[in-house]
């Protein structure tokens, strides 16, 4: 497992970029909403403590994880956002409904990164369990929230830098 010896909540204060000229969207699925409300507020605290203004971060509810890459791009079309980080969680179950969704999820995600040419985090549990997806939105692994948010700031930071 690639988180099992890993803090997901972990790092470098110093390294990050002030974010406080960021605006950023996040999409949340409504299913499994104690994990994605979980994920959520690591991300959205994650993006105040490195500097982006509450008012410059958009949430946003849609009903599932498949409905994520759809919102994304619904965003980009009607804000002037940043980055966006997608929220979700899909969990195993006993029929191939699991692939369907994180394989439709990761290419729409993927396509409506380089459609905008705007960075789309992919904040989307796809765990084996229940216990796997609470373990690692703000479990004993951390808070995949957080990872996404700092990426996030560090992706918008690496395209201002380029594009200057």
């Amino acid at each position: 497992m690639a988180t099992a010896n890993t803090n997901l909540s972990y790092y470098d204060k110093d390294t990050i970029p002030n974010g406080s000229d960021f605006s950023f969207g996040i999409v949340v699925s409504e299913w499994n909403p104690k994990i994605t409300g979980g994920l959520l507020k690591g991300a959205k605290d994650t993006l105040i403590e490195n500097g982006v203004k509450e008012e410059n971060i958009h949430i946003h509810w849609l009903p599932g994880t498949f409905e994520l890459p759809l919102g994304a791009q619904t965003l980009f079309e009607n804000t002037d956002v940043d980055g966006q980080i997608a929220i979700g969680s899909v969990i195993q179950g006993e029929t191939k409904h699991f692939d369907f969704v994180c394989d439709a999820v990761t290419q729409g995600l993927t396509d409506v990164n380089l459609t905008y040419n705007k960075p789309v985090v992919f904040c989307v549990l796809t765990d084996n369990n229940m216990q796997q997806a609470i373990d690692r939105s703000g479990g004993k692994h951390g808070n995949k929230g957080i990872e996404c948010a700092i990426a996030a700031i560090k992706m918008v930071d690496f395209q201002r830098r380029l594009r200057e």
